[in-house]
């Protein structure tokens, strides 16, 4: 049942937000892949092809891609287990992602690590994590650490609104606001923890008012506008390098799909799903592309560019060899 918290937390349409098709054709561009890479996954998994749990993050993409859009290349991220989209936004490849869903030696952790433990030192990218909450007091290291060393580097962590009920968020967020760590929490709240809505699962719906109790920088909006994303995200990850303080950002969004493949959310409605699926974020920017004087045929170039994009990262998943057993990598001394 729609409930007085699956709606928004802001009117409808208070201004819009102002871009340009130079600005948003890249976000529009890496939501569509992140957007269609989910969807093969799906179907792999569907098909036998990845094994194990498979969390997706179709019609969140807004949340990663404009939160990560303006950090700079040797900032960090830290994400939950539901983060390919987080990896694809901090720059790892379409084709070392598939392949480490298909638990290929060509994955991003050579196949050991799988969907939920997407990891690339390359790209700063911390991980993914399986523990709920339990990555929060990592990423809070993460920030102390360049606090320490004054590199300047700022550290976004996303989790979701279930995380914000368990010991190591409380703990991360203390740590952050008693050091004035340069760390911005994101809580991507998409309405229910597995399958338990918010209002059954939070006294207090309001995620960011946490920050109060720790002295630090809050806000709240919602995520279905991949700019305004963008633009709020952008002031917290200034106050951080600027300043070195924290910000608890709380991002109302909706996943499109249940918890898991495994799961086929029915604890939801219809009505209900559809009504968020008229905000989808992707929908949205491609409107706003037109708008901005965009044409078609541009767009249509750019979709066809992600399709192939994608089904190349496919086949080289397909095709790659298989991991290695763990052994392989451990040495004697270890």
């Amino acid at each position: 049942m729609t409930t007085p918290e699956t709606k928004r937390v802001e009117p409808e349409d208070p201004s819009i937000i102002e871009t340009t098709g130079a600005e948003l054709k890249p976000l529009y561009r890496q939501m569509l892949a992140i957007r269609r890479m989910e969807e093969a996954a799906a179907k792999a998994y569907s098909q036998g092809k990845i094994g194990g749990f498979l969390h997706l993050i179709i019609g969140q993409e807004a949340v990663c891609v404009g939160a990560i859009a303006d950090l700079n290349k040797d900032d960090y991220v830290v994400a939950t287990y539901r983060e390919h989209g987080h990896a694809y936004a901090k720059g790892c490849s379409a084709r070392a992602i598939m392949a480490e869903l298909y638990g290929k030696k060509t994955g991003l952790v050579k196949g050991l690590g799988g969907s939920m433990h997407l990891f690339d030192k390359k790209t700063n990218f911390l991980g993914g994590y399986g523990i709920v909450g339990g990555h929060v007091p990592i990423a809070a290291g993460a920030a102390f650490a360049s606090k320490y060393r004054g590199d300047g580097r700022v550290t976004l962590c996303f989790f979701g609104e279930g995380a914000s009920t368990i010991g190591g968020f409380a703990e991360g967020l203390a740590l952050a606001g008693l050091w004035k760590l340069p760390v911005v929490l994101i809580c991507e709240n998409n309405q229910y923890s597995m399958g338990t809505p918010v209002y059954r699962s939070l006294a207090v719906e309001d995620v960011s008012l946490r920050a109060l109790a720790h002295g630090m920088a809050r806000d709240r909006f919602d995520g279905d506008d991949v700019v305004k994303v963008k633009r709020r995200i952008a002031e917290a990850v200034e106050r951080a390098r600027t300043t070195g303080e924290p910000t608890l950002v709380e991002v109302v969004t909706y996943r499109f799909r249940g918890h898991s493949m495994s799961d086929p959310g029915l604890y939801r409605t219809k009505d209900e799903v559809e009504e968020w699926k008229r905000r989808d974020p992707l929908n949205r920017s491609r409107a706003r592309l037109l708008e901005l004087g965009v044409s078609e045929q541009e767009i249509s170039e750019l979709e066809a560019d992600v399709k192939a994009e994608i089904e190349d990262a496919v086949k080289f998943a397909e095709e790659s060899p298989p991991a290695d057993e763990y052994k392989q990598y451990v040495t004697k001394e270890s």
